[in-house]
């Protein structure tokens, strides 16, 4: 059971972090986005969207805006240079 679940949080990760990686890349190319918007512009499960924002959160490389109620995000300005030299 322990090697189960040893894999299962192991293909999680990867499938989190590569999700990280495509909302990094959208923010790079988008600027600000509306976070509830993410799911929508990744065709892709929330839930797995709102985990990569909490990975891309704790490694410091998103700011969060809020305006009018609804909550924005984008890659912070060295995070945005970064992505920016990459294409």
């Amino acid at each position: 059971m322990r090697e189960f679940l040893r894999r299962e949080v192991k293909l999680m990760k990867e499938i989190i972090g590569e999700m990280a990686g495509r909302v990094w890349k959208t923010l790079g190319k988008k600027g600000w986005v509306e976070i509830s918007k993410l799911p929508q512009i990744l065709k892709d499960k929330g839930d797995i969207v709102y985990q990569a924002l909490g990975w891309l959160t704790r490694e410091e490389k998103i700011i969060f805006h809020k305006k009018e109620g609804r909550t924005y995000t984008s890659l912070n300005p060295e995070e945005r240079e970064i992505f920016r030299r990459s294409v």
